[in-house]
């Protein structure tokens, strides 16, 4: 899973970047590298579901 962006000739980096950003927001990439940040138990995430269905 190789998320790559070309800079164009001429094209501003922010906008090569806010590219980028769109393509992994498409993709889920941060928000799984956001969920995986730090270990959860698997009661936990059973908690949570259960939390947030009532």
């Amino acid at each position: 899973m190789d998320t790559e962006v070309r800079v164009k000739k001429g094209e501003a980096i922010d906008r090569a970047l806010r590219r980028l950003k769109k393509k992994l927001d498409k993709e889920g990439t941060l928000k799984e590298l956001r969920n995986r940040r730090h270990y959860e138990k698997p009661s936990e995430a059973k908690r949570k579901a259960a939390q947030r269905r009532h």
